[in-house]
Parts: C-alpha cells; structure tokens; sequence
C-alpha cells in the first residue's frame, strides 16, 4: 500500500489482505537496512487473522521515498504520521532491533496511541562498536557480510522462514545489498547505524509509557545479547520471551516468534 507521509511517497506491506482501518492494527517496523519484507510471514499471518497490518519501509528503504531519517526520535514520529496517513488512531507496534528503539520512541511521544509495544532483538544502549560503524561508512559490503555473519547462530536453521533449508545468511545478505543500492545511498548503512549508536532516551520514553511491554529476545543472540536488555526490560516493566535463535530470529526461529508475538497481543 502507497501512503504520502510528510509529503512523501511511503510504502507498507498489508500482508495480503486489504487494508481496514477498522480493523486492530499492528505496525511492524524493520531494523537497520532491512525492509519490510523481514516481517512477511508474520505480517501475512495477522493480516489473516483479524488485525490490519502495516509493515512500512522507513524513509530511504526499500520502496519509501529518503532521504533517510538520522534519529530515532524522528522515526519515531514518522510512525505516527503514517498512522495518520493510514486513518489508524490507536495501534500495536511492534520493531526489530533499529525499529524496536523507532516502535518505543512513537510509543513514548504518542502514548495515548499505543496498545502494546514489542521489542524483538532489542538492546539499551545499543551501541555499535567504531570498527562496524566505520566499515558501514567506509566499505558497506564488507560492514554487511559482517553483520549477516553475526546475525545468524547456524549456517541451516530448520524449521526457518521460508522454508526448511532455506539460506538464510544468502537471503539475509542479499536483502541488505539491495536496501542499500536501491536508492543510490552509499551512507545508509551508517545513517542506521549511527541513529542506533545515537540514542539515549530511552529512560524519558519509558517514564512516558502507558501501554504493555514485552521483549523477545534471540537466546544465542550476538548482535543484541540477551544481558544488553536487562536495563531496559527493567525501565519498561517489560514481560521477556526468549527463543532459540540469534538477532535474525523471525527467519531462525518463526515459530516461536509467531507464538511469542501471539501472547504479547492477546
């Protein structure tokens, strides 16, 4: 679905089914160059059982208009003004790893809008080490494989998403180099990374919160490890799911994601 967010041409992935403003929604917002399509399976899933679902591309991704945002702060209330432009006054959100801190950073500047939060894969402060935020400025192809190695806990996850013995680390990579070339904007990588490295508010965010919050976090993740959340879950009165897998844990282990996901918004 095509929406003009902030005078701009911005794209979100229905799952599917037709979008019913109506309908409870859950907005699903990707990580640092990634697109919507990491949440296709579980976005076709609530779609198809009584939510309307956005997973948008956030500025500068995929195929929403740039360029992309710098903070966190500001992809926060983008979120919201696609709320806005979609018709939606009250939502879940629901981010992965970037898109969690822009999921509790809308949560927090519109609390009266947010019926749950869900951080998946998510870390305060989430820092990135100088070495990966150079490498990410200076040689994103190499910045990617890097990640992608680190994102992954096993060379062959089954079951995983799409299918069994599907290559995850090939697919994950070869989305990455395509957010990053898609728009022509060498710096992507980096303007993710440093919006992540950037952030420090989440303390005020969570003084702000009147919603639910639950945490589901990849057990054998290397990117966002488990620990690195204590503080927050500690700040948000966060309920924590843990599931076998590393930071790409809606493709490593998409069932128990699902199943997470399912209790988190009942």
């Amino acid at each position: 679905m095509k929406l003009s967010v902030d005078g701009r041409e911005a794209y979100a992935y229905t799952g599917g089914k037709a979008f019913d403003p109506a309908l409870p929604c859950l907005v699903l917002v990707h990580g640092a160059l990634n697109d919507h399509g990491v949440w296709n399976l579980l976005a076709r899933w609530f779609a198809h059982h009584g939510r309307a679902v956005l997973a948008p591309d956030l500025p500068g991704h995929g195929r929403s208009a740039g360029p992309a945002l710098a903070s966190v702060e500001a992809m926060g209330a983008w979120l919201l003004a696609l709320l806005d432009a979609a018709g939606v006054q009250r939502a879940a959100l629901a981010g992965h790893s970037m898109g969690s801190l822009a999921a509790l950073a809308a949560a927090a500047q519109a609390p009266e809008r947010a019926t749950r939060l869900v951080m998946l894969g998510t870390a305060y402060p989430m820092k990135v080490s100088p070495a990966l935020l150079q490498a990410a400025r200076d040689e994103p192809l190499r910045a990617i494989d890097q990640v992608v190695a680190w994102s992954h806990s096993t060379l062959a996850a089954k079951p995983s998403f799409p299918g069994p013995g599907s290559w995850l680390r090939g697919g994950s990579r070869a989305l990455m180099r395509r957010v990053l070339q898609a728009q022509g904007d060498a710096q992507l990588f980096h303007t993710d990374f440093a919006a992540c490295n950037g952030y420090d508010s989440a303390a005020a965010a969570a003084a702000r919160l009147t919603c639910p919050v639950h945490l589901v976090l990849g057990s054998a993740d290397r990117m966002t490890p488990p620990r690195a959340a204590d503080e927050l879950a500690a700040r948000l009165k966060a309920q924590v799911h843990r599931v076998p897998a590393g930071h790409a844990l809606m493709a490593e282990a998409p069932d128990a994601v699902l199943a997470a996901l399912r209790q988190a918004l009942a």
